[in-house]
């Protein structure tokens, strides 16, 4: 078993994952440098909530290897993959998942709280990104008060509050409309630029998107498409780990 590459803050070799018999993950090997962002395309179907979940330790693959820096997150018991996921990763699905007890900013402290921050400074950190959300006026009501996309922000807020080493984040802008997507995607990229996250961004749709001038930055410094679980890549084209710098996919 060989580690990985030294430039490599994710790294991962012939994944394989099935439901039920029919194949999702169909040998991906792939590698993700620090501070990276990479996203991940492909039609619906396609395998890519399989390959971020794997690779943040909430699936564990039929077979291949998953690396996060040294550490062999394919080898890891379920209490130690929920515990790196708990301290290193972030996630953001593409339905929001609070707890309904819960108030928005506490749902997006909830993170720090866990590990141990002092309320004072999880509050903070968490009111920082419901502000920089525009939700910051629905701090003190819980998740039935608020609509979709109110929700779908304090779930983008609780993934960045405790300023994790890898964000995982499939369809986030899924439930938001137009206007609200860029917002959200902006702040993303600009979270991930600024405090040095490394971030995989899944989406189903390609074809759509926002140009540089409209967002500000761009989205990614790298594309992975995938097809029934496998690389996409043109004909003839060679096997890399990706293609250029990609525009904003909504």
């Amino acid at each position: 078993m060989a580690a990985p590459p030294d430039d490599d803050v994710l790294w991962a070799r012939e994944l394989h994952y099935a439901y039920d018999g029919s194949p999702a993950l169909q040998g991906v090997t792939l590698g993700v440098r620090e501070r990276e962002i990479v996203t991940v395309t492909g039609p619906r179907g396609s395998g890519k909530t399989t390959l971020l979940g794997c690779l943040s330790g909430r699936l564990a693959p039929k077979s291949g290897e998953i690396w996060f820096n040294s550490l062999p997150v394919h080898t890891l018991g379920r209490q130690s993959r929920e515990r790196l996921r708990r301290d290193r990763f972030g996630w953001i699905g593409s339905e929001p998942q609070l707890v309904p007890e819960l108030t928005a900013w506490e749902n997006a402290a909830l993170p720090l709280l866990l590990n141990g921050a002092r309320q004072r400074t999880a509050r903070s950190s968490a009111t920082e990104w419901l502000e920089r959300l525009d939700i910051a006026d629905c701090a003190r009501k819980r998740p039935a008060a608020l609509v979709q996309s109110q929700r779908q922000r304090v779930a983008i807020a609780r993934a960045l509050a405790s300023r994790p080493a890898v964000l995982f984040a499939d369809e986030p802008t899924a439930p938001l409309h137009r206007t609200d997507r860029l917002h959200a995607l902006r702040t993303l990229v600009s979270a991930a630029r600024s405090h040095g996250i490394t971030m995989l961004l899944a989406t189903h749709d390609p074809a759509a998107g926002a140009t540089d001038e409209v967002v500000g930055t761009s989205v990614a410094d790298r594309r992975i498409s995938l097809v029934d679980g496998r690389h996409a890549r043109p004909t003839g084209a060679p096997d890399t780990k990706g293609s250029a710098t990609c525009s904003l996919f909504v």
